[in-house]
């Protein structure tokens, strides 16, 4: 039997348009950026206010999927899951003082599952939920430090970054969070900046490894701290602000505008939530010029045809919608959250489907070629990715707690129904309204009563008193 020589073959790939490193299974890269509290106010999803060249110019090449929803509407829970592949109610994480791993210490985790296949994994800010304060081996737990990572690694600002050049409380002290500051120093005096100097770093030093890299962004999470420049690019009284309308459907009270935060909320004349909002959109701002950063290392290192790049917000939040300025609500705003894939090989384009964050995991380990634990909650996006007009999930659900009471949601391409373990119910209608401001549930006992035992069989551990 003749041999094809080895130049012919090459050749004959080349001729196919088939990349000789690809032909030979070399692993794939994974850049993870994950970005603390990031609503859709970006760019690319058509907001005029916010200014997002980065991120915009990341959408230019990627698919962004326009109804992407997280499990959990705050940090820990939405984290634990999409690493996990599984849903609030499988990792029993649902607060920010629990570690994923006491409740389920044998998890494989997706860095963990491409660091076991020969992948370099490495962390900066904040991919897992941070915590610990000063005592590291706590540190090292909450970030999954050595079983996900070979290495992870946390940021404070400099001296000068913590030197205030204006800024205030905007709640009287109320809540320790609320403030904002335009900060004193450059990009690397703020932790974000640290971390895309790291990052940039890191993927530099790694050559032909193949890694998975988390960029954990922390901005545009509270407090909302920035160098001055980006509080400039947004004048004082030049954004305008949501208006709740009139006739508004009230929430119920486990739904928004509950405890110290809806008192504080409450007490927002217009110029705090001008502030807030100019805040917002200045630590957003921010963060997308060091998402900027790492693209253009991985624009000079030519690495796109070999790097699956995939940008997230980790939950959505509130600018005012309802009178809530924060996450932790099953209404849309805090629900849905960005999402983008750049994959080697895939177009832009804009999927409309419904698609949820625990379909991440399936997602990364097809691209990468492996075979992830049985039982995960998502499927694998790569479909979606390569058709964007191929049709998403029927329907994605979300849950929140509060204290020994529960909500539970449902969401449909023209649907959210939500039940509360207090009775309380709400349907919105979409197609109608898609601020959610009119609860219909009451006109629509047929789309309840279809909902609901999808929603039920969904999250079957939820204490409902419909049930």
């Amino acid at each position: 039997m003749s041999v094809m020589p080895k130049a012919i073959v090459v050749v004959a790939l080349a001729i196919a348009g088939v990349n000789c490193a690809t032909a030979a299974t070399r692993k794939p890269n994974v850049l993870f950026i994950a970005v603390d509290d990031l609503r859709t106010s970006l760019g690319c999803y058509g907001n005029a206010d916010v200014k997002t060249p980065n991120i915009d110019r990341l959408a230019a090449r990627a698919v962004r999927f326009d109804n992407a929803y997280v499990q959990y509407t705050v940090c820990n829970p939405s984290r634990s899951s999409f690493l996990s592949g599984l849903r609030p109610d499988q990792t029993g994480v649902v607060d920010n003082r629990t570690i994923l791993r006491d409740r389920l210490p044998d998890v494989v985790t997706f860095p963990q599952l491409l660091k076991e296949n020969g992948w370099h994994s490495a962390a900066f800010g904040k991919i897992f939920h941070l915590g610990g304060g000063r005592d590291a081996a706590l540190r090292d737990r909450w970030a999954d430090l050595p079983k996900s990572w070979h290495s992870a690694q946390s940021f404070e600002a400099t001296a000068t970054g913590r030197t205030k050049l204006a800024g205030r409380d905007l709640t009287g002290g109320k809540l320790s969070w609320c403030h904002w500051g335009a900060m004193d120093g450059g990009d690397e005096d703020q932790p974000d900046g640290q971390i895309a100097r790291a990052v940039c770093a890191k993927i530099e030093s790694l050559g032909d490894t193949p890694w998975i890299i988390g960029a954990g962004f922390m901005k545009p999470h509270d407090p909302f701290l920035a160098p001055k420049k980006y509080f400039d690019l947004y004048p004082e009284g030049s954004l305008a602000l949501y208006r709740d309308p009139a006739g508004m459907t009230p929430a119920p009270p486990l739904a928004v505008g509950f405890g110290e935060l809806g008192e504080a909320f409450r007490k927002f004349a217009d110029t705090e939530r001008g502030e807030f909002l100019r805040a917002y959109y200045a630590c957003t701002s921010f963060m997308d010029a060091q998402v900027g950063r790492v693209l253009d290392t991985v624009d000079r290192l030519h690495l796109w045809d070999n790097t699956l790049v995939i940008f997230l917000g980790d939950h959505g939040y509130h600018l005012g919608e309802r009178g809530w300025w924060n996450k932790n609500t099953l209404f849309e705003r805090s629900c849905r959250a960005p999402l983008m894939i750049a994959a080697p090989g895939a177009k832009r384009g804009v999927v409309r489907g419904l698609v949820e964050f625990v379909d991440l995991y399936p997602t990364i380990a097809e691209y990468c070629g492996v075979t992830p634990p049985a039982r995960l909650a998502g499927r694998s996006l790569r479909p979606l990715v390569n058709d964007p007009s191929g049709p998403g999930k029927p329907a994605a659900f979300t849950l929140v707690t509060r204290g020994k009471n529960r909500g539970d949601s449902i969401r449909t391409e023209r649907w959210r129904y939500t039940e509360w373990s207090d009775g309380a119910r709400e349907l919105y209608d979409h197609d109608a309204d898609p601020e959610e401001n009119r609860n219909v549930v009451a006109a629509h006992p047929d789309i309840v009563r279809e909902l609901q035992p999808r929603l039920h069989a969904a999250h079957p551990v939820a204490n409902r008193a419909s049930r």
